[in-house]
């Protein structure tokens, strides 16, 4: 029989054991309710005042949803973490430049209660990181009002001409519809002009990004260009797939020594390339990576857009099923959009796969459209 000493001290131990797993929780719970404290902000501020940065880059890594692939040697990797990581790599290696980056991370919770963030921000500045704060994705209709917010307080202020670039890395942004983009919000939709409207906060004190980098798959259509290119100069991108990963980020390093001239149009080019080299080495299945100059293009656009919309408005109207009756195919391939003007502006660097119904087709125009499913008795769109 236990003295009732023992059971008052076993009943202490376990009092305090509790009471140190209650404060554990509360801990972590009000730590996910809070925002990191800015690192060596304000310091670095005046220490930089004096050298007011020449390149801007704002960059959004899109994470919540399913973005692990396997390299030719079978190796896992999550694309968005890889993404993040060159991200961070560019912002080290710019010592004249200002980096925001995005990462839009998967809804978690602590012990399958607590919400954590689902946001991190990270703000260099000419090589240094500034400040690197975690905050709640927007749950509302709009989804990027943090980031905004987060890229207002942070960007520098200077009458310094600067070269501005925006790198978006995600899966291929919808031009319609765009249900279930974030596998943790699957009831908010996220559609091209949903990142229009944020590319337009974003470029609120100045016209245009110089160069718009979508590191998408399907970033090459007549639509997509048209409503992006309302916020660009220059746009690179791929007509067909594309991994997250596989834009070659590398040549983002340096601007000073890359981009120190200030002609965006060339380095655009030698970025397209340097993406394209590296896929060609590395993929069998078909590469494309197009470079679009914006104002050159527009006559083709304005030509095509009521034959793209009526496309849309197809698709909208087939619901799910347009994902098995429809496909994506070059828009060269549809009558409709064979005209004088289609090559005018764009340059693509494309191979065919190494294997499939698809293997001869030597070339590419740049821009990819909808048909219906190359099946018999099934017409293309656009042939109307």
């Amino acid at each position: 029989m236990q003295d009732p000493y023992s059971r008052s001290v076993g009943s202490a131990s376990f009092s305090i054991l509790l009471a140190s797993l209650r404060y554990a929780a509360l801990t972590v719970l009000l730590s996910s309710c809070s925002a990191n404290l800015p690192v060596q902000r304000d310091a670095q501020q005046a220490e930089d005042g004096v050298r007011p940065p020449a390149f801007s880059i704002v960059c959004i890594i899109h994470g919540d949803g399913d973005y692990l692939f396997h390299d030719t040697s079978g190796i896992a990797y999550n694309a968005a973490l890889e993404a993040l990581a060159g991200a961070q790599s560019i912002a080290r290696l710019n010592p004249q430049a200002e980096v925001f980056i995005f990462h839009r991370r998967a809804r978690e919770h602590f012990l399958f209660v607590f919400p954590r963030h689902d946001g991190e921000f990270y703000y260099y500045r000419n090589g240094q990181l500034i400040a690197n704060e975690l905050y709640w994705r927007d749950q509302e209709q709009s989804p990027f009002d943090p980031e905004v917010e987060l890229y207002r307080r942070f960007r520098e202020n200077n009458e310094r001409k600067t070269v501005s670039i925006f790198l978006y890395c995600g899966h291929e942004i919808p031009e319609f519809d765009g249900a279930g983009y974030d596998e943790s919000y699957p009831d908010r939709p996220f559609t091209v002009h949903d990142l229009a409207g944020t590319l337009k906060a974003f470029t609120r004190d100045s016209a245009r990004f110089d160069l718009m980098l979508l590191s998408t798959c399907f970033g090459g259509t007549p639509y997509t260009i048209g409503i992006l290119g309302s916020f660009a100069r220059y746009i690179v991108a791929s007509p067909e797939n594309l991994h997250l990963s596989y834009f070659n980020l590398q040549p983002l390093q340096r601007l000073d020594l890359t981009l120190g001239d200030g002609d965006v149009h060339a380095f655009a080019e030698k970025f397209a390339r340097r993406s394209f080299d590296r896929l060609t080495k590395e993929i069998q299945t078909a590469v494309s990576v197009g470079v679009y100059d914006v104002d050159r293009v527009q006559e083709f656009l304005h030509s095509v857009h009521g034959t793209y919309d009526e496309t849309l408005s197809t698709l909208e109207g087939e619901g799910e099923a347009y994902m098995t009756a429809m496909e994506h195919c070059d828009c060269a391939d549809l009558p409709a959009y064979v005209l004088p003007t289609m090559g005018e502006g764009v340059n693509v660097f494309y191979r065919p796969a190494r294997f499939g119904r698809a293997k001869h087709k030597q070339t590419h125009s740049g821009w990819e459209c909808w048909r219906y499913a190359t099946e018999p008795g099934l017409r293309e769109m656009g042939q109307r």
